[in-house]
């Protein structure tokens, strides 16, 4: 791996369990999200990936283990600090008011930073000219979008509060194959910016080849971290997401952790 990006991770996560009522979803789970990266979370479904995000972002307690951002404690805070402090979630299907207009649901994302933003007119001007098909639709309803805008519109929503890192659940669900792309084009843009971007994508391979790094889970462990190409070349990861055996492939990586 490419050892400046990881010497100085943007994220931390080391042994954190989590889960829901007695069950245990996350086992210990340890990772680092490098600085200024794209970076997809793979693993089967029930791996924990959506899990992580709802506890890196403070919706689920972590019952034990450490979660650093920036090198500073985060575990436990609340999502409003967790979000002042520079991280935003955008997570799984569609979250926005379908009744309100484009404009004014792209406003409540600055409403969640209360006295935080003096200039929110200007940033929502600004975000608004970086995706012109929004603009054209500022004043009309949000229902009206298709699929593909209605999550640029939770990007955008995001995006107001100038975070580091973006938490992005799912980003392709029911979206075209035009839009997919448009998404991840998105998304390396806020990288080339230098956000750091954590993504769970259910098109592993796709979202892969857009990627920097890679992080593979499993029964709420980490299994393999790397290079995105490094993931991709993988005998065993593309046994698990290509059609192969599931079994074989879940002997295969906990034999190796």
């Amino acid at each position: 791996m490419d050892t400046d990006r990881t010497s100085d991770p943007i994220l931390e996560l080391d042994g954190v369990v989590a889960g829901y009522g007695r069950m245990t979803i996350l086992n210990g789970t340890t990772f680092r999200v490098p600085r200024g990266a794209i970076t997809t979370v793979i693993g089967p479904n029930g791996a924990g990936k959506s899990t992580v995000f709802k506890t890196v972002f403070g919706l689920l307690a972590a019952r034990s283990g450490i979660i650093r951002f920036e090198g500073r404690d985060i575990t436990n805070w609340s999502p409003r600090r967790v979000l002042e402090a520079g991280i935003c979630y955008v997570p799984q299907g569609r979250n926005i008011f379908p009744e309100l207009s484009v404009r004014h649901n792209i406003e409540l994302g600055g409403v969640a930073a209360g006295s935080g933003i003096t200039d929110l007119p200007a940033r929502i001007k600004a975000a608004l000219d970086r995706f012109p098909v929004l603009r054209r639709k500022a004043d009309r309803q949000a229902s009206t979008l298709s699929g593909g805008e209605q999550k640029q519109l939770e990007i955008v929503r995001g995006l107001l509060l100038d975070p580091k890192l973006v938490l992005i659940d799912e980003p392709s669900i029911g979206l075209s194959p035009l839009m997919v792309q448009e998404t991840f084009s998105i998304l390396t843009e806020l990288r080339d910016r230098g956000v750091s971007v954590l993504m769970v994508e259910q098109n592993a391979r796709s979202a892969l080849e857009m990627s920097d790094y890679g992080i593979v889970l499993e029964l709420g462990q980490t299994r393999m971290v790397d290079t995105a190409a490094a993931i991709l070349a993988d005998r065993r990861v593309g046994q698990l997401f290509l059609g192969g055996a599931l079994e074989d492939v879940k002997g295969s990586l906990s034999s190796q952790a």
